[in-house]
C-alpha cells in the first residue's frame, strides 16, 4: 500500500505499553475449582498461567486501557494533550456507555479529542491500527493512540460446565501510539480485514434468550462465553497461514523479508502450526500464551510491548500482526518500521 499522491510522509509507531492485573490464576488454581488438570490444559493450550482482575477491587477495563497507553506515550516521550485521536479495540466495556476510549482520554489529560471504541473481537486490535494508520494519511489526524484491552473473565463460568473457556483467557490491555513522521517508506505495508458471521455460533456471548444461534437457550448460559472449541481450532487452522500468505502477497514481500510475526494468542499449536507452514525459525513466532492466556484484543499490543521491552524490535524491520477470533473475524497489519 504506497502513499497517496497527497501524503508524502511516513507513519511511525513511536510507543508501545502494556498492563496487566496483579492477580495470577494458574491451572493448579483452575484445578480446584473444576475437574481438570495442569497436564491436560497444558497439553491442549500451552497455557500454565493467566493474569484475572478481581470482581471486587479491580481493575477494570478502563483502568488497564488507560495504564497502557500512559506507558507507550510515555515510551514515545509525549503526553496525552499530543493526541488528537483515541481508538480502543474491546468487546468487554466497563458499562455500555460512555466508551472506555472517552474516559481514557479524560485520564490521559487528551482534552475534547474524538474518541471511539471498536469490536472485532480478538481481530480488534490489528482492525484498529489498520483505521488509526488510514485516518493518518488521510491527513485528517497526526497522533493516533490505540488500545487493545479485555477484562474477559468477567464472562467466564469457573465451573466444570464453563471449563472449555475457563481455561483459556485472561485479562490484559496494551497499547500503541501512531504518528506522522518524515520518513515515507515507515508505515503500512499490506493489511487484510475480513468476517464471517456464517460462524458466528462457534464463539460468542449470549445476552438473553433470542442470542442463542442454534444451541439451546439455558440461563446459566447467559453473559458467558460459549465456545466450539475443536470448530475455532480447526478455522484458526485453515486461515491463519492462508491469511499470512494474503498479506505477503499483497506486500510483494517472503515470509522470510518479516521480522516479527505478532500473533494473537489462541492456542501455541495453531502458532507452531503456521510457523512450520512458511519454514520459520521460533524467533519470528514469538510465543507468551503460557503466562497469559488468550487476552482478546490485548494479545497483539502485548506481544508487541514484550518484543520491545526486550530489545527485539528495531527500525527498519517489518512486523506483521495477526488476529483472529469472534465473528468470526480475522486480520492483518503488516507495517515497515
Amino acid at each position: 500500500m504506497s502513499p497517496s499522491p497527497a501524503f508524502t510522509r511516513g507513519i511511525e509507531i513511536a510507543g508501545v505499553g502494556s498492563a496487566l492485573p496483579d492477580r495470577i490464576l494458574s491451572n493448579k488454581d483452575l484445578e480446584t475449582m473444576m475437574d481438570t488438570s495442569d497436564e491436560w490444559i497444558v497439553q491442549r493450550t500451552g497455557i500454565h498461567e493467566r493474569r484475572v482482575h478481581d470482581p471486587d477491587t479491580g481493575p477494570n477495563t478502563t483502568t488497564l486501557a488507560t495504564d497502557a497507553l500512559n506507558k507507550a506515550l510515555s515510551h514515545a516521550g509525549m503526553q496525552g494533550s499530543d493526541l488528537d485521536l483515541i481508538i480502543c479495540a474491546t468487546m468487554t466495556p466497563d458499562m455500555p456507555t460512555p466508551s472506555v476510549s472517552c474516559l481514557v482520554a479524560h485520564h490521559v489529560n487528551a482534552g475534547q479529542i474524538p474518541a471511539f471504541d471498536l469490536n472485532a473481537a480478538c481481530s480488534g486490535f490489528v482492525y484498529a491500527m489498520n483505521c488509526a494508520h488510514d485516518m493518518i494519511r488521510s491527513g485528517a489526524h497526526k497522533n493516533v493512540g490505540v488500545i487493545g484491552a479485555d477484562l474477559i473473565t468477567r464472562f467466564i463460568d469457573y465451573s466444570t460446565f464453563g471449563r472449555a473457556s475457563a481455561i483459556l483467557f485472561g485479562d490484559a490491555a496494551g497499547a500503541c501510539v501512531l504518528r506522522e513522521c518524515d520518513k515515507p517508506a515507515k508505515g503500512l505495508l499490506a493489511q487484510s480485514m475480513h468476517t464471517d458471521a456464517s460462524r458466528a455460533k462457534h464463539l460468542f456471548i449470549p445476552g438473553g434468550k433470542n442470542d442463542f444461534f442454534e444451541m439451546d437457550y439455558e440461563e446459566r448460559r447467559v453473559l458467558r462465553v460459549q465456545m466450539n472449541g475443536p470448530a475455532v481450532f480447526k478455522f484458526a487452522v485453515s486461515t491463519f497461514p492462508k491469511l499470512i500468505e494474503e498479506t505477503l502477497d499483497k506486500a510483494g514481500v517472503d515470509a522470510h523479508e518479516v521480522h516479527h510475526y505478532i500473533c494473537h494468542q489462541s492456542n501455541a499449536r495453531i502458532l507452531t502450526a503456521a510457523r512450520d507452514r512458511f519454514g520459520l525459525p521460533e524467533d519470528r513466532f514469538y510465543i507468551n500464551i503460557g503466562a497469559r492466556g488468550n487476552t482478546v484484543s490485548a494479545s497483539v499490543p502485548l506481544i508487541l510491548d514484550e518484543l520491545t521491552q526486550a530489545g527485539r524490535v528495531e527500525e527498519g524491520q517489518k512486523i506483521m500482526l495477526l488476529g483472529f477470533g469472534a465473528g468470526l473475524t480475522w486480520a492483518s497489519s503488516l507495517w515497515q518500521l
